[in-house]
């Protein structure tokens, strides 16, 4: 068997026209769904990026126990497993440039090879000592643009004076990637390519070809990359920002129809699974916020796309599948393929007896960013349980690889470490436990200090999918918050994190 696993970041589902959305043109999805089963209730685990890709590749939540990092020396990955016990050989294409900072610097080499693309964002690609600094000032709005430098902003900008044509685009240059690896190993077996690509995260850069259906007549200077936080923008200027965000959609669209014209040519759809996903959504003015990691998780961000043909499974073909899932099912759904054995310390599903008509091994879901609120869904309610105070709970990183997205752990956040017992899943390894101090990486990018909004709420999402009004409703609440301490507990949750929520351990008294 060969597997395709295609990776997309900050991709709405509720944009896609598989899914309802009519806003932008999504051809190659409606193909890609024809062919698959299309996942209706499929959701989050551990927040933003690499949190999520931790949960993806061991298999189990991370949330509770730490925020962005890299994968752990106890931590499983499903590309080695399928190396050591099945000879299943992994390659990963990806343009995603976190993977190559501190925080994420343990993933890409789980894999056999791997191909890196260089250009996204605030990837250190292009080196220019002395930019032309006030033409780019005149060029790009002026809420993103910077010259200050090691900052996401000013870099995009240099990288983006090195992206010309449409063949130079980072995503692009994934695909063609990720095509070429197809080329040279269609004919042979048991492998895995993970194709991934950065788009559509901010900044929306796709081609002109590509953003003239959504045209605004702006004339403001570049604006495709929205902060974090609330909308306080003029209409035009919301509605530009929403426009290269439709127009990057439509160049990932553009690219998944190359992968199945390819897949058509080739003969592939009999024996080659495909799986296509996200990793999390990205607001874009609803609910009065733009992005994420500020505000609440709502269902923009955290109910996400899946689709999975199965050659084996014709009888999937075009189907719907309604049990809940969510991102870390794909490890062991990727071991399963391949008969590999699923280590004790998993703790999702592997979705292949979903596929064959079975129900989901879940009547509920927990998913949230480290420090935040721990959320829940059983697919009818949402229910988002904060701290009484986000900025004096008591929390700890656990953890033995001491880094933020981009830098180490300060020295002063080491000082205040102490060595904590072993996990259930950590192999008997005993773990740094970290205090999470103010004025970190993690703090002022996706940590307690950053969310506006903190209050507790419940929705029924059967009366009220847009989640516009919370409600109160004692036994449903009271059903989740005995579930949300369950699962924790099966989780490994540490003690504080029952206390910072004021929850009761399963067997034990509120800390």
């Amino acid at each position: 068997m060969k597997t395709i696993f295609v990776l997309f970041d900050s991709l709405n589902r509720h944009m896609l026209s598989p899914y309802g959305g009519t806003r932008i043109p999504t051809p190659n999805f409606d193909r890609l769904a024809a062919r698959s089963a299309t996942f209706d209730k499929h959701y989050v685990g551990s927040m933003p990026c690499m949190p999520a890709r931790r949960d993806l590749l061991t298999g189990r939540l991370s949330f509770l126990h730490r925020s962005w990092g890299p994968l752990e020396p106890f931590d499983n990955a499903f590309p080695e497993i399928l190396a050591r016990e099945k000879g299943v050989y992994s390659h990963l294409v990806t343009d995603h440039f976190h993977y190559f900072e501190d925080g994420g610097s343990t993933y890409h080499n789980r894999y056999d090879s791997y191909d890196f693309v260089r250009g996204q964002e605030g990837d250190r690609w292009k080196a220019m000592v002395q930019p032309h600094w006030e033409r780019l000032r005149e060029k790009y709005h002026e809420a993103q643009f910077s010259s200050e430098r090691r900052n996401y902003k000013s870099q995009a900008m240099i990288n983006r004076e090195f992206v010309r044509e449409e063949k130079d685009f980072p995503s692009v240059r994934v695909f063609e990637a990720g095509m070429a690896f197809i080329d040279r190993n269609k004919d042979a077996d048991d492998w895995v390519l993970q194709i991934e690509t950065f788009d559509p995260h901010e900044p929306f850069h796709a081609p002109e070809r590509f953003k003239k259906p959504f045209e605004t007549g702006w004339t403001g200077g570049i604006r495709d990359w929205p902060r974090y936080g609330r909308v306080d923008e003029l209409p035009e200027e919301c509605e530009e920002l929403r426009a290269n965000y439709y127009a990057t959609v439509a160049l990932c669209d553009d690219l998944l129809g190359r992968l199945l014209d390819q897949m058509d040519r080739e003969g592939m759809w009999d024996d080659t699974i495909l799986i296509v996903t996200t990793d999390h959504g990205f607001l874009l003015g609803e609910h009065d916020f733009w992005a994420k990691n500020r505000m609440n998780i709502y269902e923009e961000i955290a109910h996400i796309p899946l689709f999975i043909h199965d050659p084996r499974r014709p009888q999937t073909k075009g189907a719907r599948i309604s049990g809940l899932t969510q991102t870390s099912d794909i490890a062991p759904t990727l071991l399963d393929i391949y008969g590999a054995g699923i280590p004790e310390e998993v703790t999702a599903q592997s979705l292949l007896p979903l596929l064959d008509g079975g129900a989901s091994a879940y009547t509920s879901v927990l998913y949230g960013y480290f420090g935040g609120a721990v959320n829940i869904t059983d697919g009818r309610y949402t229910y988002h349980r904060y701290p009484p105070d986000l900025r004096s709970q008591e929390i700890y990183q656990y953890t033995l690889m001491p880094t933020h997205i981009y830098e180490m752990f300060p020295v002063e956040e080491l000082a205040e470490a102490e060595l904590a017992m072993p996990f259930s899943f950590t192999k008997g390894a005993r773990l740094l436990k970290v205090p999470a101090k103010p004025g970190s990486a993690m703090s002022h990018n996706y940590g307690p200090e950053c969310f506006i909004e903190d209050d507790t709420r419940l929705y029924d999402l059967e009366r009220d999918p847009g989640q516009e009004t919370p409600i109160e409703a004692a036994e449903v609440e009271a059903r989740l918050t005995v579930r949300m301490s369950q699962m924790m507990a099966e989780l490994g949750a540490p003690d504080e994190a029952f206390g910072r929520l004021k929850l009761s351990r399963p067997g034990g008294q509120v800390r």
